[in-house]
């Protein structure tokens, strides 16, 4: 038999043959701060271990996802031990405490988001651009960074994203240290070509016939910026427009929603969020209100008739 501390360094290793290193990073991050000090010296545990761990870790603030993640690696590291002979596997069954109301999805305003866009049109920079390009795309802060001008294709009228950007976080025995990692996206749908805009192809088409192909759009140069450098920006800009503090990731997610709020198509916005199915943007995104409910039941009831 071996601890749970000795067999996650094995199965890290096993890992690294088969996903990307910022996930390997990740689930180095949950075992460190989390799994470990609670059950690494353990040969075994059981559901009342992990129903209290949930329980506990809830109570100190971590999210529900979180700690639902924290227990995917947890029974990812049991169960190859179990495969190998090192642990015993049992099954569990979860509770988690009833969530009470609904978080709201933070998105900008229609007023501010035009406020926004037209500010960009009228003080263009490179960093601009690229809110710009958020804004009009869905495009996650790691995609835009990593975008180059060879992605935008003005024959067709589509960028291209096949890349992203992010600052992993490496844990290597007792070194610790940080990473800027460029390599694909989130998950295989991430890889997709987004329509641009006649409105972002205004201020596209006359700069893409000048630039460097190979350079980052929102540098302008061969080297990229970094999501926390950029984040820091646009968080100065919000300031600076006396628009109210929207984390970066509100910017996709404003996009989506006007999306929806125009009666585009589920499954269309979807794609073009590369969301990995279309479930993750109707529990996102859709939301339908009083008037909507109201029309599906006379809808059915004429239907009846």
């Amino acid at each position: 038999m071996k601890t749970i501390k000795e067999v996650s360094e094995l199965w890290k290793k096993d890992k690294q043959m088969f996903v990307k290193s910022s996930t390997v990073a990740v689930y180095t991050l949950h075992l460190e701060n989390y799994i470990l000090p609670k059950f690494g010296e353990k040969a075994s545990i059981d559901e009342t271990d992990v129903q209290g761990f949930v329980l506990d870790s809830i109570r100190h603030g971590l999210s529900q996802k979180t700690v639902k993640d924290m227990l995917i690696v947890l029974k990812m590291v049991i169960r190859f031990g179990a495969k190998h002979g090192w642990l015993q596997y049992q099954e569990w069954s979860i509770k988690f405490p009833t969530e009470q109301k609904k978080q709201e999805l933070e998105v900008l305003s229609i007023s501010h988001q035009k406020k926004l866009m037209q500010y960009v049109t009228d003080n263009f920079t490179f960093r601009n651009l690229g809110i710009y390009i958020c804004l009009s795309t869905g495009m996650r802060i790691g995609e835009v960074c990593a975008l180059k001008w060879s992605d935008i294709d003005l024959g067709t009228e589509t960028i291209h994203v096949n890349r992203t950007i992010e600052r992993i976080y490496i844990i290597e025995g007792n070194e610790r240290h940080t990473e800027l990692v460029i390599g694909t996206p989130k998950t295989k749908n991430s890889i997709r070509e987004i329509p641009i805009s006649k409105e972002l192809m205004k201020l596209i088409r006359p700069l893409k016939k000048l630039m460097n192909d190979d350079y980052f759009v929102i540098t302008n140069e061969a080297k990229p910026t970094e999501p926390r450098t950029y984040r820091n920006y646009y968080k100065q800009l919000l300031k600076q427009l006396d628009i109210p503090d929207l984390k970066f990731h509100g910017l996709r997610h404003s996009f989506a929603t006007r999306c929806i709020e125009s009666q585009c198509d589920y499954k269309t916005v979807s794609v073009i969020l590369g969301h990995a199915n279309i479930s993750t943007t109707l529990n996102l995104y859709v939301h339908p209100n009083m008037e909507q409910k109201k029309k599906c039941i006379n809808q059915m009831f004429k239907a009846l008739k």
